[in-house]
């Protein structure tokens, strides 16, 4: 059984799922894989080669956030934390949702 968790509203005005802590205690650790490889993305760098070959490119960065959007023209977004350490269950997710059948979350 999967747990539940809050949205909230960080200070810099993104939304952000706050995981309940899991059954004995600390809150389940998450992972992103590429799933036709079963490859755990594992570094920024990893992840952004993975996105490339569904068509995704840079579109905009700063110190702290990578933007991709799809080549395509496409109105998707995908924003991820430039530190891969900070990535969190909504970069996972959202990455997921755009590209439903190549990746998935998994509990480590």
């Amino acid at each position: 059984m999967a747990n539940g968790g809050v949205w909230v509203f960080r200070n810099d005005g993104v939304m952000e799922l706050e995981q309940e802590p899991a059954a004995g205690g600390g809150n389940r650790r998450k992972a992103l894989v590429y799933v036709p490889a079963n490859e755990t993305m594992r570094s920024l760098e990893a992840l952004e080669r993975r996105l490339g070959t569904l068509g995704w490119e840079r579109y905009y960065e700063d110190r702290a956030v990578v933007q991709l959007h799809k080549r395509d023209g496409g109105v998707d977004l995908i924003s991820l934390p430039r530190d891969f350490a900070a990535l969190r269950s909504t970069h996972m997710y959202d990455v997921v949702v755009k590209n439903r059948n190549h990746f998935k979350v998994v509990d480590v």
